[in-house]
């Protein structure tokens, strides 16, 4: 496996795969190690996360920069990507205990009761794009609540998935409770096929998310997938434009856009479009492009070439269909995969940009007629994770919150993950609920127990 620093092409370490044989005594050590776990005090394993939320605090600097130089993360974003996790720790140490306890019943019985018993060993294939924290999301939940873990990391931070087998390890958490396997994506299907393996997770692509439900369908295993969006930004006769223009930038542009809530679609009513687009041109032509560890860079590298190859052929298919390029379009002339910060304005359905995920820094202005309208286009994808409305008006926000088929709606905010609230999408964004109390009954066993 080998990571490269996407921001000058440069290789930057070679890591040894596992082998089949060593995938499957992983495994077994695993379970093994799971027998015990499972039986362990909701105390312990918080004091525990509360360690590793201390080893990462102390560890910001390396693991920032570690994120930065394998996927091209700029690092004041990497250093907040390291603190989410460290809170994470913290929020369901001190909560994970009432989010699960018991439930007692009313029911025909002297005592009726629900109880929550953690299922197994849970697979987790992870992305590169928040290379800490989305394995710190599922971690967190799945271990708090007695479940043991194995993670297939992306192929392109092998860094970042040993490094956090080292914080569980080095907080104290047995051996074998977390593990990652190096191993590439073929390797996947016979670890979920694997009997010691309970059920699985996955964030990434559709294509990643339906070959790993379907085989784990056929096995009767349960699977919670956040896959991909095209999240709508939809911006209202009466938004503050100054907010909204600062938000949009840096909705669109958080992790040079390749995330999968970076606001995408940009649905703005017609008395406003021309106002939008003169503001958000002159705050994208300011941003600067360069290192991602110098903590003056506004836009780093996309993670690999062909990312960027990808959202260019999005952009130059979108303009030959009539799209208006405001800005950028192309790729940066400077080693590295970087991309121009980009502006679509006149686009329309059929367009890549329209249609697509688009995961790079290009922002797509689609001009509507009213809030009705707004919400039909915001509602004409195939994705359904997350989307926010700009109104100054909070009752016609909540109302278009309501009437958006995503996961999530922010009203006057950007989306964004937090413990306290459940994750997750609809359509082909994926089914399930990370985070939250949601989030943490998603891998247990909801038991009956009724009592004559």
């Amino acid at each position: 496996m080998k990571s490269i620093n996407p921001s000058n092409n440069q290789l930057i370490r070679e890591y040894p795969e596992h082998s089949h044989a060593e995938v499957e005594k992983i495994i077994d050590d695993v379970h093994s190690a799971w027998l015990k776990w499972r039986s362990t005090t909701f105390d312990f394993r918080a004091q525990l996360f509360r360690k590793a939320a201390q080893l990462l605090r102390e560890r910001k600097e390396t693991y920032a920069r570690m994120m930065s130089q394998e996927m091209g993360k700029i690092i004041r974003e990497s250093y907040a990507e390291i603190e989410k996790c460290a809170n994470g720790c913290d929020y369901y140490a001190d909560n994970a205990a009432k989010l699960l306890q018991d439930q007692v019943i009313e029911s025909d019985a002297s005592r009726s009761l629900v109880v929550f018993q953690p299922l197994g060993v849970i697979l987790a294939v992870m992305p590169w794009n928040f290379p800490f924290w989305q394995v710190f999301r599922f971690a967190t939940t799945a271990l708090m609540a007695g479940n043991a873990a194995v993670l297939k990391h992306a192929s392109n931070v092998p860094g970042c998935a040993l490094a956090i087998e080292e914080v569980f390890r080095d907080a104290g958490f047995p051996v074998n409770v977390f593990r990652t396997l190096m191993i590439p994506s073929d390797m996947v299907a016979p670890v979920v096929v694997n009997p010691k393996i309970a059920a699985a997770t996955l964030t990434g692509s559709e294509f990643a998310g339906s070959q790993v439900a379907s085989l784990a369908g056929k096995l009767i295993k349960k699977t919670v997938l956040e896959l991909g969006g095209s999240d709508a930004f939809i911006i209202l006769d009466n938004a503050d434009m100054e907010k909204t223009v600062k938000a949009a930038v840096a909705g669109r542009m958080v992790n040079q856009g390749q995330s999968c809530i970076a606001s995408k679609r940009f649905i703005v009513t017609e008395s406003r479009v021309a106002e939008f687009e003169e503001q958000v041109l002159k705050a994208m032509e300011k941003l600067r492009i360069g290192d991602p560890l110098d903590s003056q860079t506004d836009v780093g590298p996309l993670a690999r070439q062909d990312l960027v190859n990808d959202i260019h052929q999005q952009v130059e298919k979108s303009v030959s269909m009539g799209a208006t390029l405001l800005l950028g379009g192309k790729p940066a002339d400077r080693p590295g995969f970087y991309y121009l910060p980009t502006i679509l304005s006149n686009v329309k359905k059929g367009m890549p940009v329209y249609e697509q995920e688009t995961f790079g820094p290009v922002l797509s202005i689609i001009k509507v007629k009213n809030v009705d309208e707004a919400i039909a286009v915001a509602n004409d994808s195939e994705f359904g994770l997350g989307g926010c409305v700009w109104t100054t008006d909070l009752q016609q926000g909540e109302m278009v919150a309501r009437s958006v088929n995503t996961g999530a709606m922010f009203v006057n905010g950007l989306t964004k993950s937090d413990p306290r609230l459940p994750f997750g999408g609809v359509k082909k964004s994926g089914y399930g609920r990370e985070l939250a109390d949601y989030g943490i009954k998603e891998f247990v066993n909801i038991k009956t127990i009724w009592i004559a």
